[in-house]
């Protein structure tokens, strides 16, 4: 609506004022103009109506008038930005306010003709239906970035959800997943759950209607759904006649309804619409989180070899014109279309370092994977005794099938060189609906009296879509008891190869006190130096309620590494203010974990005092934007620091930020250099041409490519009393990619973030599953009040496990 505003006062209103001087507008308040605009003054108001609805108007009504104030409040000067790309100062405010700026300029043109999230924009020549309403588009995106020396258009391909367009009855029918050609079920008779939820989605859709009677066109949003059928509810019109919705559109239209037993909309200012006389506008973006169900298919769509990528962008460069753009001509900027072409290097991969009785203690990873056969672990758990409970139903999961889960598991475990004292399980088939914390716990109470040792382990096959189940298992575990589990889905482990037990052993080992592998720390400078050693590692993330949750707070985790080799790490967690991004609790978080570390050097290690306390920490922070450096640097390094003089020590601290949601893509020049996948080898990095002005960052792609185009991970050093090299930190950063715990593959960010990441995602486990307290009881806004309800409810980590991997 701003924007079209914008666009009358530009071209039907005040075309004198801006033919020379074409406008860029960022759809709020900011408003760009490459030259000084002629207001008479510094401000000046303007009375602007939409020429549509100037068409529209009748009985004598006047179109809606708008008033538009523009004032002067302020002239970029450009001069810092090109100081800044020459890395002759820092980043300011200036240098954002330009940059805010041209991403306006290249947004505007493409802004007006197709819908637009964020830097995001969508078009209607690739889609696919997704099911319940949803519509997926294929759409581009774009970003003005600065580099050393020059400024880079970063484009890449994104995806929008939409809702589905045309008929608002084919859109309810989709979304419950009923017959297209059975319209009457969206009758009164349709139940409260169906019509609340239906209710929810369809709200704040925007429809196209026809006025009673004229038959004009309007663009109407839905505020909700009504409980009533257009042939049931009623209304007093002025005379003071009653009528039902139907009986008045059949009077002023001459023509009965065609479902006047289906409900209405409620639009406007309480205006009921019957579902029949709604059509719903094409390209509406979704606002709200993806349903579960349709993830897989979501990520399909988005997911692109690297050539179709490539060629993907390379055709969004011709929907996005820059030259063909005026507003870009305007403010004198040339794109030059050709892709950069810049140096990587190939980071060699750490050897990885395996336990006693392995075939080769030593094993190299190649292309950021490597094989387990003949390896044992280089510090083996032992299970002593063992339960297998079976949730999935007789029919689905017979008892050959319990038999081959058990024998296969053992075998797996044993393979890596583990321990299990009892290798016959006790097994319980239990019914999901009934209360499953008692009977696991009678399960256990059956294993303490027949094995005559309390079971160290509970696996668990799960039915499908056993979500629930999984959350109420893991609650029990994890919080209630301190016993590991296992969860495994039925579908999955039914006839299983080998391959899949071993990768069971991985989770199961370290949620056992266990390491799997270590880096060879000769490799690894940073592990390696006997003067600056130990050194502690650690990840933080924090995550948010998803898009269109209110009333949900955000959960920060922090993760450190206990042992010399930063292969064993421990977790903790808090509660914090909705949406906020800096961990408030960070001082206190990081206290415990160092303790810890301190505590299994001690304890575990065999180290006296005082060389058991750090001597570096370095800090890989996730989740964080570019924007939010110097708050990261403000607020956070403080509280590290305050954590470390508590316990009097003074570790050399290194704070890293790693950034995964960007839209930088890395694609090899020659086919020679690519992996089987197509992507660059694991270990690409580049550190130069894309990078910052004034920044130590660099990108690094350390996992080999599967499906799609690898992303690879952007590290920025913000803070380093360590003086680290790049190449120092590139390979530790590299090693640190193989050293998570579940795969025998490098991943796609350091362990350490990618643990805090898991333990964020676990954060439902904390709240008590039979109340409901995380997903249901706190309604309403994310107030201080619902905050402190949050953190009454959050239910701390048992005691056994927290010097335990339970999170893998």
């Amino acid at each position: 609506m701003n924007q079209r505003l914008i666009k009358a006062l530009q071209f039907d209103v005040a075309q004198s004022i801006f033919t020379d001087a074409r406008v860029v507008f960022d759809g709020r308040k900011n408003l760009f103009s490459a030259v000084e605009l002629d207001l008479g003054g510094n401000s000046r108001e303007f009375d602007v109506s939409l020429p549509s609805q100037t068409q529209q108007t009748q009985n004598d009504r006047p179109p809606r008038i708008y008033k538009i104030r523009l004032t002067h409040v302020a002239t970029i000067n450009t001069e810092t930005l090109h100081r800044f790309i020459d890395g002759l100062q820092s980043q300011d405010n200036t240098v954002n306010t330009t940059l805010m700026a041209l991403n306006v300029v290249i947004r505007m043109e493409p802004s007006q003709r197709f819908p637009v999230k964020g830097r995001s924009f969508f078009t209607p020549d690739d889609t696919r239906n997704l099911g319940g309403g949803l519509v997926l588009w294929r759409g581009y995106f774009q970003s003005i970035r600065p580099a050393l020396n020059r400024m880079l258009i970063n484009v890449d391909i994104s995806t929008g959800v939409m809702y589905q367009s045309g008929p608002l009855i084919s859109l309810c029918l989709s979304f419950l997943g009923m017959d297209p050609r059975n319209p009457s079920v969206l009758s009164q008779q349709l139940p409260d759950r169906q019509r609340v939820a239906l209710g929810r989605f369809i709200t704040g859709i925007r429809v196209q209607t026809k006025n009673a009677g004229s038959g004009v066109e309007r663009t109407q949003v839905v505020r909700k759904l009504s409980p009533q059928a257009a042939d049931k509810v009623t209304f007093t019109m002025r005379g003071g006649e009653t009528l039902t919705v139907a009986a008045y559109f059949r009077k002023v239209n001459n023509k009965p309804l065609m479902f006047p037993s289906l409900l209405c909309v409620e639009v406007g200012q309480g205006a009921l619409i019957p579902l029949e006389l709604c059509t719903v506008i094409p390209g509406q973006l979704v606002r709200k989180e993806v349903p579960d169900d349709k993830k897989t298919a979501l990520v399909e769509f988005a997911t692109m070899r690297p050539k179709d990528r490539f060629a993907s962008i390379q055709k969004g460069l011709d929907v996005l014109a820059y030259g063909q753009s005026e507003y870009v001509r305007k403010f004198g900027i040339t794109v030059d279309r050709t892709p950069l072409q810049t140096q990587a290097r190939v980071l060699a991969a750490p050897a990885l370092k395996y336990g006693a009785g392995s075939t080769a203690l030593t094993v190299n990873p190649r292309n950021g994977s490597w094989n387990m056969a003949g390896t044992k672990f280089y510090k083996p758990a032992s299970i002593a005794a063992w339960v297998l409970i079976i949730f999935e139903s007789m029919g689905r999961f017979n008892d050959q099938a319990v038999n081959d889960v058990a024998t296969s598991f053992v075998k797996g475990c044993r393979a890596t060189g583990m321990t299990v004292t009892h290798p016959d399980p006790i097994v319980r088939r239990i019914n999901g609906q009934a209360q499953i914390a008692e009977q696991l716990l009678a399960a256990g109470a059956a294993c303490a009296k027949e094995k005559k040792v309390p079971p160290s382990l509970f696996v668990v096959v799960l039915p499908e879509g056993g979500n629930d189940i999984y959350t109420m298992v893991k609650h029990w575990g994890d919080i209630k008891k301190g016993v590991a589990t296992q969860c495994l889905k039925s579908r999955k482990c039914r006839g299983a190869k080998e391959q899949f037990w071993a990768n069971v052993a991985l989770k199961v080992n370290v949620k056992l006190g266990g390491i799997n592998v270590i880096t060879d720390s000769t490799q690894v400078a940073v592990l390696s130096d006997p003067h600056n050693n130990p050194t502690v590692v650690m990840g933080a993330d924090v995550m948010h309620p998803g898009a269109g949750t209110t009333n949900r707070p955000s959960f920060a985790a922090v993760v450190s590494s206990v042992d010399s080799n930063a292969a064993k790490y421990v977790a903790t967690m808090k509660v914090q203010a909705s949406r906020q991004e800096l961990i408030s609790d960070l001082q206190e978080m990081t206290h415990y974990l160092l303790s810890k570390f301190m505590d299994y050097r001690k304890l575990v290690e065999g180290r006296k005092e005082p060389t058991n306390a750090p001597k570096r920490l370095i800090f890989y922070r996730d989740g964080v934007s570019e924007g939010q450096f110097q708050q990261v640097l403000d607020q956070e390094l403080p509280l590290i620091r305050a954590a470390c003089d508590q316990l009097k020590i003074k570790p050399k601290i290194t704070l890293v930020v790693v950034g995964k949601r960007h839209h930088v893509r890395l694609f090899p020049s020659n086919d020679r250099d690519a992996d089987r996948s197509g992507n660059c080898p694991a270990g690409t990095v580049v550190d130069r041409d894309i990078g910052h002005p004034t920044e130590f960052d660099f990108y690094l792609q350390s996992h080999g490519g599967l499906l799609g185009t690898s992303r690879p991970a952007h590290y920025s050093v913000l803070y380093d009393e360590n003086s680290l090299t790049a190449d120092t930190m590139q390979a530790l950063s590299f090693a640190l990619c193989h050293v998570y715990a579940g795969s025998t593959r490098s991943v796609s960010i350091p362990a350490p973030v990618y643990y805090a990441d898991t333990v964020c995602a676990r954060a439902k486990i904390h709240f008590d599953p039979e109340k409901q307290g995380y997903s249901e009881t706190h309604s309403g806004t994310a107030d201080s009040a619902d905050l402190e309800n949050y953190k009454r409810d959050y239910q701390s980590l048992h005691q056994l496990h927290t010097t335990r991997m339970y999170f893998s």
